[in-house]
């Protein structure tokens, strides 16, 4: 994971040390910016490209299914639809997702700017910190096993000699036997490595999941919103209405604005306020997109990961686009228990699905 901070790059060595002389040292770090990821793009750039990069190829892979009909059996319309029920031309639908995707790269490179540089060098360190906070957690452990009738200092005795580790931990983080020669505590190995574990795993795990509730809550309600206020539908949200048989390059077109303010700006807030790096941002922004391509597919694939990780897929939100489910089927991109919590989650007929198979099935029977 990398460090996020505003030290000057050519920082010398830092020596510091808990003032609890009873904890292991914290070793020192030298910071020094981040490399690229690739040598001839700044992660900069990168981290503003590739999300448009993943757009155009996701949805070129779903747009060469489509020309050549390769899976008609997991198409959720017919071919014919897309041209006899869509508002909107394949152009004005290219068009309108450049446009946005404009916006995205220079908002993106705005709060991109309002961060302070990137080093990295401190990640033992970090780890050490982690280490301890497990260090200290454990000095609680006498107390909490006592009210349940427990003596710790006992049974750590007894287990001195066969599990000394689990003996040190239950005498409340004592490890005599990891002294240094110079009588300097030390660190136990599973210290260390349930400390790198909750640095470079828990805490960016925490940090993803926690953005993506972010950006479902923000597009929930706001894209609610959109749909209860008759000024909002009409003015914005009503043009990515156009496409009532969605594909996979649609997912971005919007009105501007509404692009702006449901997708970039959600995105952005998740982003900031989870405290994700460069490359945090890159994987976040990168997935989001993907994920929101993989929704508006127009294929309900049974192979699919996107589409079996969570039931808020290509057939929940196509409920969303057809005149039957309009005003159901709000959440997106990733999961769908805002709709759940809040009884807007489609449970009604779907007729025109059920013709569409009917048609699909004549149409087999023809050939």
């Amino acid at each position: 994971m990398d460090n996020r901070t505003s030290g000057s790059p050519s920082a010398a060595m830092v020596n510091t040390t808990l003032f609890d002389t009873s904890l292991p040292p914290l070793p020192g770090y030298t910071l020094e910016p981040v490399p690229n990821v690739l040598p001839w793009l700044s992660d900069f750039w990168l981290s503003l490209v590739l999300p448009v990069i993943a757009y155009w190829s996701m949805s070129l892979f779903f747009h060469i299914i489509d020309q050549l009909d390769l899976f008609p059996q997991y198409r959720l319309h017919t071919p014919e639809e897309i041209t006899s029920r869509n508002h909107a031309s394949r152009y004005e639908v290219a068009r309108d997702v450049i446009i946005q995707q404009v916006i995205q790269i220079a908002t993106g490179a705005l709060l991109q700017l309002a961060d302070p540089p990137e080093y990295i060098g401190k990640n033992e360190y970090d780890v050490a910190v982690w280490a301890s906070r497990i260090r200290v957690a454990q000095r609680a452990l006498p107390s909490v096993l006592s009210v349940i009738g427990l003596n710790a200092a006992a049974i750590s005795k007894n287990m001195s000699t066969s599990h000394p580790l689990i003996a040190g931990a239950l005498a409340g983080g004592y490890y005599p036997f990891l002294m240094t020669d110079k009588a300097v505590p030390a660190f136990a190995d599973w210290e260390i490595l349930l400390a790198k574990a909750i640095y470079h795993i828990v805490i960016p795990a925490i940090q993803f999941f926690v953005a993506v509730f972010i950006l479902d809550t923000w597009q929930y309600f706001l894209h609610r919103l959109m749909h209860m206020n008759r000024w909002m539908y009409t003015t914005f949200h009503s043009r990515h209405h156009r496409l009532y048989v969605p594909y996979a390059y649609g997912a971005l077109y919007n009105h501007p604005v509404e692009g702006f303010l449901l997708d970039t700006l959600g995105a952005g807030i998740g982003f900031k306020v989870t405290g994700m790096t460069t490359r945090q941002g890159m994987c976040f922004f990168t997935f989001s997109t993907i994920k929101t391509i993989d929704d508006h597919c127009g294929y309900a694939f049974p192979w699919d990961p996107l589409q079996l990780i969570t039931n808020n897929n290509a057939a929940y939100h196509d409920i969303h686009h057809q005149t039957w489910g309009i005003k159901a089927n709000f959440s997106q991109p990733f999961f769908t228990f805002w709709d759940s919590l809040l009884g807007t989650q489609y449970k009604g007929p779907r007729t025109d699905r059920l013709a569409d198979k009917e048609r699909r099935q004549q149409a087999k029977k023809a050939q």
